[in-house]
Formats: structure tokens, C-alpha cells, sequence
């Protein structure tokens, strides 16, 4: 039962991530603001909701080895995984998007969670800063959204007509648009949780330990929204959902997950994650410098030596 339960996870994560994805362009269409923008705030946050589900049950089960390993291991597959699988199946073509800020952002708070975990374990004055850090980035994409309105509207209207995006549509109604996105935000969150659940079952059958699990499966599985949405993203050749949607997940996943969980109860840093996990987190993440700063696609090539640096990641962590 537990293997039907897996599949039904993820042809819920692919149905969510499809609505989600049309939600979020047709929604940044209407708003006249960038899909990148949408993608690093709305589409990001709601495919995170699985870190956090799942690092605030493992806190109340005094499992936190599992919870600091679930949010390490799930921005490192964001990168790794999430953008190499897409682009090693249909490519992502993001040179025409330019997150520099956004990446740079990502970079700071990733920085910031390692030097804070050398700290920890991580309490209320860590998670204050973490949240203190997300809201002043948040104001700061409200500004550049309101101050590029305009521009954004009218590039977004030209790719429409230029390129005839699937699933963007300039009429369709509010409504719609919304139903789109509940359904997507809903059912990524449900998908990944039977998932999850049922996958972690058949892993301690195997007598695999807690951290590992955390780094690992459940972190591939709390990942699956951003899989699932920046793989649609690629087919629709929405490079900007794609990239946004990791960025701003990331970030989420540092600042928001880690901060919140924080105030609930002490979050202590397993000395394995100081001489490697975090190290990792941060050498994924600098390996978009390429992409976001000399403007190279995700070629398939890219999506490959991605995976297969994920694949051995993976091996040393349950070697």
C-alpha cells in the first residue's frame, strides 16, 4: 500500500504544479508585474509549505536532527535536482532572465544561515534575525514590483504574442486565475506530505538513520513541488517561473522555515552539518553564477552534470 500511496503523491505534485504554474503567469500577466516576481514570492513560498509542515511536526516529535536536515538537504536538491532533472529532460531557457539581485539575495542568506549556525543552536534571537532578513526582502520586491509595473506588463504581452507561451492567456478572468493557484498551493502541499509519509515508512524498513533521512528522502520529497512546477516550467519554456520559483524557495526555506521553527523550540546544528552539509548548500547554490550573470541556458548537458553531482551527494550521505 504504502508504493500506490507513492504514486499518488506524485501524480498529485504534477496535476498541482501544472495549475500552479499557469496560476502564477496568468497572475503576474494581470497584475502587470514579472513572472519571475511572482515566481520568488508566491509560486516559491507555496512550494515550500512542505518544508515547513514538515519541519514544524519533526519539532513537536522532538525530531530535529530530521528537521535542520530536511531544509539543508532540500536546498541543495532545489539546485542540484530540481533545476538539473527539468533541463536534463527539455532544457530551461533562462539566458533571457536576469535575477541578479534575487541570486545575489539567495547568496547572502545562505551565508548568513551558516555563519548563524557556527552559533547555534539555532533560538529565538536567530530565528529574529532570519525573519527580520526575509521582510526586508520582501519590502524591497514590493518596491521593484511597483517601480517596473509598466515595463513588466507590456514585455509580458509582447513574449505572449512573440512566442505564444501555452497556457497564458491575457483574458483570462480573475477568477479562474485564482482557482488555478488554490489548487496548485493545495495540492502540492497534500501531494508531497502522502508522499513523504509513505516513502519514509518503506526507508526505515531499510534501518536508514534519521539525519540521513532528513537530508535525503524527505528533503527530495518536500522538494517535489519545485520539481514538479520549475519541470512544468521547462516544458512550457517558463525559464523565469523556474528560476524564481528555486531562488525564492531557498531563501524561504532558510529565512521563513528555520525562523519560525526557531521560536517553537531550540534547533540544535549536528556537527556533521558544519564540516559538510552546509558547505554543499553553498557550493550548489554558486554554481547558478554562470547561468544568472554570462546568461547560459540550462542545456541538457548542464541538467546532466547537475543530477549526476546530486546523485553523488546522495551516495555520500547514505554511504
Amino acid at each position: 500500500m504504502a508504493w500506490i500511496f507513492v504514486a499518488l503523491g506524485l501524480v498529485t505534485l504534477l496535476l498541482a504544479g501544472d495549475f500552479l504554474v499557469r496560476g502564477a503567469v496568468n497572475l503576474a500577466l494581470r497584475l502587470g508585474i514579472s513572472a519571475l516576481l511572482v515566481s520568488l514570492t508566491v509560486v516559491a513560498f507555496g512550494t515550500s509549505a512542505p518544508e515547513l509542515l514538515i519541519v514544524l511536526s519533526a519539532m513537536a516529535d522532538g525530531a530535529s536532527g530530521l528537521a535542520m536536515g530536511n531544509v539543508i538537504g532540500s536546498n541543495t536538491a532545489n539546485i542540484l535536482l530540481v533545476l538539473g532533472l527539468p533541463a536534463l529532460i527539455a532544457g530551461l531557457h533562462t539566458a533571457d532572465f536576469f535575477p541578479k539581485k534575487s541570486f545575489l539575495l539567495m547568496i547572502l542568506a545562505t551565508v548568513l544561515f551558516i555563519g548563524l549556525a557556527f552559533f547555534g543552536p539555532f533560538t529565538w534571537w536567530h530565528g529574529g534575525i532570519l525573519l527580520a532578513v526575509l521582510l526586508s526582502i520582501l519590502w524591497d520586491q514590493g518596491r521593484s514590483a511597483q517601480r517596473d509595473r509598466q515595463a513588466a506588463k507590456t514585455a509580458a504581452l509582447v513574449a505572449v504574442e512573440e512566442d505564444g507561451l501555452e497556457g497564458v492567456d491575457p483574458t483570462m478572468p480573475g477568477w479562474k486565475i485564482a482557482l488555478y493557484l488554490m489548487f496548485g498551493l493545495v495540492g502540492l502541499p497534500i501531494g508531497a506530505q502522502v508522499l513523504v509519509v509513505n516513502a519514509e515508512l518503506i526507508a526505515k524498513d531499510y534501518g536508514v538513520p534519521e539525519t540521513a533521512i532528513g537530508l535525503t528522502l524527505i528533503a527530495v520529497g518536500t522538494s517535489l513541488p519545485e520539481l514538479a512546477t520549475t519541470t512544468i516550467a521547462a516544458f512550457r519554456r517558463q525559464g523565469d517561473v523556474a528560476l524564481g520559483n528555486v531562488i525564492g524557495s531557498n531563501m524561504f526555506n532558510l529565512l521563513a522555515i528555520i525562523g519560525i521553527a526557531a521560536f517553537v523550540a531550540p534547533i540544535p546544528v549536528d556537527a556533521a552539518f558544519l564540516r559538510f552539509d552546509l558547505w554543499i548548500m553553498l557550493a550548489a547554490s554558486l554554481l547558478l553564477f554562470p547561468m544568472v550573470f554570462f546568461k547560459i541556458n540550462f542545456t541538457r548537458m548542464w541538467g546532466a552534470g547537475l543530477t549526476l553531482l546530486y546523485m553523488a551527494y546522495l551516495f555520500v550521505v547514505l554511504l
